[in-house]
């Protein structure tokens, strides 16, 4: 039994690493190319999901840049399919090698049967409908930090 301070937390050194990584947000990198969208999503993975956003591209190419130079700093990477330059499923084909508890979430306004197809054929861990499937969009976000 982990000896607890007075409040009933974990004292200090004897929470288990698995305690620990419950308590850490998820670290998400989201890939979207609308200034309004990007902002309001990140607030709201923050407020609803406890997801901390630690950057962000609106191009391909900038995208698969940051994947390469920070290959395990990210828990979750959000995408949209259209980018400014290139698409979602560009990037995606670029992180195929990612670890296994790295997930990533396409969340577009075009997610068509045919588009959820080729979005998990290219190695989509999920794919969500921006306009009808936000909230569980944020409950996959949140239930994947455990």
């Amino acid at each position: 039994m982990n000896p607890t301070n007075h409040l009933g937390h974990p004292r200090h050194g004897s929470a288990s690493p698995e305690q620990i990584q419950d308590l850490m947000a998820s670290k998400a990198y989201i890939v979207e190319d609308n200034d309004l969208i990007r902002d309001n999503l990140v607030e709201t993975l923050t407020e609803m999901a406890g997801v901390e956003t630690i950057g962000y591209s609106a191009t391909e190419k900038d995208a698969c840049r940051w994947l390469a130079q920070h290959p395990q700093d990210w828990d979750l990477l959000v995408l949209d399919l259209f980018l400014l330059q290139g698409t979602g499923l560009g990037v995606l084909r670029n992180c195929a090698h990612r670890s296994g508890i790295q997930k990533v979430i396409v969340l577009s306004n075009y997610a068509t049967e045919e588009m959820r197809t080729r979005c998990m054929a290219c190695g989509a861990d999920a794919v969500f409908d921006k306009s009808t499937e936000l909230e569980l969009f944020l409950d996959y976000c949140a239930a994947a930090r455990h």
